[in-house]
């Protein structure tokens, strides 16, 4: 039940919005053992003047073919997910959603920047005021 807020650049949302919901729901559905049916995403556009966003921090350039810059078409998926996953897991996802956006609409790896928290079923109500509950 994961629930995931895109922020993009302003520029991009129309060309890119929905290759990257459904490559966002491709591989939660194959390395979060996420239900096809699950899908809350909710995209941001943002101008350049509403980010700042330091472009090395953290980029390091692993071989001579990868940028280690972020540029103005730097992506931020911001995830919270009900059930917790494992390292491999989450380390499984990163790569996945990367590769597929670097294929798919050629967006630098170093673009692409994910967080992911966890919470507690009762921390969802999915419709009417109710809690959600495992049971």
């Amino acid at each position: 039940m994961p629930f995931t807020r895109i922020s993009l650049p302003a520029h991009r949302i129309d060309r890119w919005q929905a290759v990257i919901s459904a490559t966002l729901q491709e591989a939660l559905i194959s390395t979060f053992s996420v239900p096809e049916e699950d899908c809350f995403q909710l995209f941001e556009p943002v101008s350049r003047s509403q980010r700042v966003i330091n472009p090395t921090y953290l980029c390091e350039k692993k071989d001579s073919e990868q940028n280690c810059l972020r540029s103005e078409d730097f992506l931020l998926f911001h995830i919270t997910g009900g059930k917790p996953r494992n390292t491999a897991q989450k380390q499984a996802f990163y790569q996945n959603l990367v590769g597929q956006l670097h294929h798919k609409l050629g967006i630098s790896p170093a673009d692409v920047m994910i967080v992911i928290s966890f919470t507690q079923p009762e921390d969802w109500s999915f419709s009417h005021g109710e809690m959600f509950s495992i049971t």
